[in-house]
């Protein structure tokens, strides 16, 4: 292996580790996931030197089940986009058997799909966020990177669960200790048309040879139009910025991260604080996310009608299918901290919907230049593990 790629390696002797079912097992975390005494900057100034008062829910829930903690990785500021996200990597190169990662735009799914690994997205609300430093609160979830499904079984069942402590978490947890075997025969997969347009031509041949081999193998195709599918983007882009400009507000300076010297004042001081704490993709997010929820309310207002329309057509897409299906394009990332919002959405096109609508979404290494991205019913995240299992057996 090459150098130690943790900000922050765990020193915990053999017996400070718990037995349970996933003793054996090495986790590691972005460094927006919260551990006690641990530095927690999420990749961020404006969390420069902070250091976590308390564990996460989800460190208290995989400790006690028996993991290893392994460390806490570099990444994006703030969990938005892929500069600088090595979760992916910290499990292919064998530091860990898993990765928590944020999954705000797909960005878990899309580090995995780069690594030729097994990315998983939550259903919205069975994770509990205690103790996560994220961005965008209702579209983001803490995603999961492996080798194989059967460890991201095994970490969703200890990790999720009811947090009266996050209070956007669903009354109803999925269960996952279902032994139903998927049966092709009676699958019904969709297809949507408008999906093949982000694709170049080569990579669109690759996505049909493997519907093709879907069939083969007994499933059942569907293909759906969906004539809105490009509202995903716009939704998530209006109402992401306007979430992440209101979260934005706790970074000050006062009591925690980067505080500007020199100013006059203490709004002077705020001003410079925030000014000199984000990079410039965080900041022109947050800047376009002030204008919406200060100079063009309307426009927010519409989106989010919107954004209940669209989870409404999905809902009903499961009415007549079990899963869909999407392509995810495994390109270089021309990402760095100057990466225009734009070429950022770009990248996530195929990505996003699941995180606007909540559902519980899972990429599967394909060939070579893409991966297959499943996604199914909210809450039915143990449906779609079993998917998983059948196709990488």
């Amino acid at each position: 292996m090459t150098a130690n790629i943790f900000i922050h390696a765990a020193t915990d002797s053999i017996s400070d580790i718990t037995k349970g079912p996933l003793s054996g097992t090495m986790i590691a975390l972005q460094s927006n996931i919260s551990v006690r005494n641990w530095p927690t900057e999420a990749g961020s100034r404006a969390l420069e030197g902070f250091i976590a008062l308390e564990d996460a829910t989800v460190v208290e829930r995989l400790r006690k089940a028996g993991a290893s903690i392994a460390g806490n990785l570099t990444m994006s500021e703030l969990g938005l986009g892929l500069s600088g996200n090595i979760s992916a990597r910290a499990v292919s190169e064998g530091y860990a058997d898993a990765t928590l990662s944020a999954d705000m735009m797909g960005e878990a799914r899309i580090a995995a799909a780069a690594h030729r690994l097994i990315g998983f997205k939550p259903s919205y609300g069975i994770m509990s966020r205690f103790g996560f430093i994220g961005l965008i609160p209702s579209m983001e979830c803490i995603g999961i990177i492996a080798k194989s499904p059967e460890v991201i079984t095994d970490v969703l069942k200890a990790a999720t669960g009811f947090d009266e402590r996050d209070f956007s978490m669903s009354p109803d947890i999925p269960s996952f200790d279902s032994s139903d075997e998927i049966e092709p025969s009676a699958t019904t997969i969709g297809t949507i048309t408008q999906a093949h347009a982000f694709l170049a031509p080569a990579e669109e041949e690759i996505f049909k040879e493997a519907l093709e081999a879907l069939e083969d193998a007994g499933f059942m195709l569907k293909e759906i139009s969906l004539e809105d599918f490009d509202l995903f983007r716009t939704v998530h882009h209006i109402v992401g910025s306007v979430e992440a400009s209101s979260s934005g507000g706790k970074y000050d300076g006062v009591r925690f991260g980067h505080r500007a010297g020199a100013a006059k004042n203490w709004n002077d001081m705020y001003l410079k604080s925030r000014a000199e704490s984000f990079g410039t993709v965080v900041k022109s997010f947050l800047f376009q996310g002030a204008y919406f929820q200060f100079e063009d309310y309307g426009t927010f207002e519409k989106a989010c009608r919107i954004r209940a329309k669209l989870l409404k057509t999905v809902q009903t897409l499961f009415d007549t299918i079990d899963f869909l299906v999407l392509p995810q394009a495994v390109r270089s990332v021309p990402e760095s901290e100057t990466t225009a919002i734009d070429t950022l959405y770009d990248l996530c096109a195929l990505t996003l919907p699941a995180n606007v609508t909540g559902h519980p979404a899972l990429c599967l290494p394909s060939k070579d230049g893409l991966s297959l991205q499943f996604i199914a019913r909210h809450l039915r995240d143990g449906e779609l593990l079993s998917l998983a299992r059948y196709l990488v057996r």
